[in-house]
Parts: C-alpha cells; sequence; structure tokens
C-alpha cells in the first residue's frame, strides 16, 4: 500500500495549494488530484449538493487505488468530511482540523481570525472545532467571496486585491486578533495583501501547508508513507475543459502543468 498515490479533490483550482505543500513535505509520493472545474464554486451550493458532490468525488479517486484522501477544499471539509468519513474505509482528512490546530498553537492572546467562502464561515466549521479543542479562545469570521475570482483571474498582485482585502478585514483587525486562519485553499496567494491589512505581527495560518504536515504524520503512523526515494508524480483530472486550469495551476504550484485530463462522468 505504501506504492499507492494520495488522491487530491477540490471544488476547482484552490487544492493546488495543497498539492504544492504535499510536495514539499513528501517529494517521493505519487498525487492524483481532481478539480471539479464544471460544478464550482462549492461554497454557494447546498449542503445536500456539496454532500452529493463530494460522495462522487471520493468514489472517482477510489478508481486510482489511493492510500489516503485529502478533501482540499474548506466547503466540502466543513459540509462533506463528517459525512464522508462514516462511509468509506480509506483514510481522508479535510483541511479544516489541521488549520484549527495550527492556529491554537500560534495564537497568544486567545482571539483567532478565520476568512473563507460563505459556506464555510456559515458552516461555523473552524469555530467549532477550535471550541472543541479550546473552549477559551475567541473566534472572530468573516467571508471573503471576492478573494476566490480574483485570485483565479490573476490579480492577486493587484490594487484591487488591497482595496478588497481592507474592506473585508478591516473589522476583523478591530477585534485585536492576533492570528487569521486562512480558510480557502485560495487564500495562501493572497498572504502579502492580506498580511498589510492584518499587520506584520498577526500570523497567517496556511490551512495547505498544515494539512501537508497532517498527512505526513498520519501516512507515518500508519506506516503508508513511501520508504524509499523517488521523484514522485502527479496526475491531474477536472470535470471542465483543461485550459483554463493548466493556465492559472502554474500560479498555484510554481511550475507548468503539461497535461491535466477531463472527465466527463464523475
Amino acid at each position: 500500500m505504501r506504492d499507492r498515490p494520495i488522491g487530491v479533490f477540490d471544488s476547482g483550482i484552490g487544492g493546488l495549494t495543497v498539492v504544492k505543500q504535499l510536495t514539499r513535505e513528501m517529494p517521493s509520493e505519487d498525487i492524483v488530484y481532481f478539480g471539479d472545474t464544471a460544478r464550482v464554486p462549492y461554497g454557494t451550493k447546498s449542503p445536500s449538493t456539496i454532500r452529493k458532490f463530494s460522495i462522487e468525488n471520493v468514489l472517482f479517486l477510489l478508481n486510482f487505488d489511493v492510500k489516503l484522501i485529502i478533501i482540499a477544499c474548506n466547503t466540502s471539509s466543513a459540509i462533506g468530511l463528517p459525512f464522508l468519513s462514516k462511509y468509506f474505509s480509506v483514510p481522508i482528512i479535510g483541511v479544516i482540523k489541521p488549520g484549527a490546530k495550527a492556529a491554537i498553537r500560534a495564537t497568544r492572546n486567545g482571539r483567532v481570525g478565520v476568512i473563507g467562502t460563505t459556506a464555510t464561515i456559515s458552516s461555523k466549521a473552524y469555530e467549532k472545532e477550535i471550541k472543541a479543542l479550546n473552549p477559551g479562545i475567541k473566534v472572530y469570521s468573516k467571508n471573503c467571496p471576492l478573494f476566490v475570482p480574483l485570485v483565479e483571474e490573476g490579480w492577486a498582485g493587484d490594487g484591487i486585491v488591497d482595496i478588497a482585502a481592507r474592506k473585508y478585514l478591516s473589522a476583523l483587525k478591530e477585534k485585536k486578533i492576533d492570528t487569521v486562519i486562512l480558510g480557502c485553499t485560495h487564500y495562501p496567494l493572497l498572504k502579502p495583501a492580506i498580511q498589510k491589512v492584518m499587520g506584520k505581527t498577526v500570523k497567517l495560518v496556511d490551512s495547505a501547508e498544515e494539512t501537508a504536515k497532517e498527512a505526513r504524520n498520519l501516512l507515518e503512523a500508519c506506516g503508508l508513507k513511501y520508504p524509499g526515494r523517488r521523484a514522485g508524480r502527479s496526475k491531474f483530472y477536472v470535470s471542465d475543459a483543461p485550459g483554463k486550469f493548466l493556465t492559472v495551476a502554474k500560479r498555484f504550484l510554481g511550475k507548468d502543468v503539461k497535461t491535466a485530463e477531463q472527465v466527463k462522468d464523475v
């Protein structure tokens, strides 16, 4: 089983930040990535629809005999993971718990902010996870729906991002938080703008980075981590025409993705 790949799925492209961190943590592991680009975004969908899509994504990845599935989507992690864990035997982890644990370790004054899609924030998934681990921490949340399209348009370094960040984050800043969870896998690409608004002393928790660490720890604990040295291979699948995916993927991974196969029936 140690030779099997890790499966990763997202509602679209943002989960590539998790792939990037996985390759840093475990460069010898093979990865199969599925981006549900035909049905993105999940953040505006109903919980029942998100659960349905999540089940279909897991079933697709199981075709590759994966040893671990990572839900690289905060919305699906918040709404789909509790359901998925009951019905599938393969280990499945999301991005909520690793981010919550990292925020608890990072905060000094017990005041944590969470930013994410409307669905993620409405689910209160991060707040529930943090409170379960440490009831004394105060959590303040803010949905930032424009951040995802700004990233996918390639405007991460544009002045319009600074304007949006100030609009969204000014209320959080007033809460005197010292830690912010980037509760969407697109948001790491906006770190400079977010840091600028929140100030240098505020710690930004990258849920993609923390999830990759959690995956490594889990595979090591289960004896499933690939033991040797090799260059891991990544395969990419999408549910819509791959043209835009291939263009945007370079921004997320820092390197070209040469091919991505379209899957018409998930």
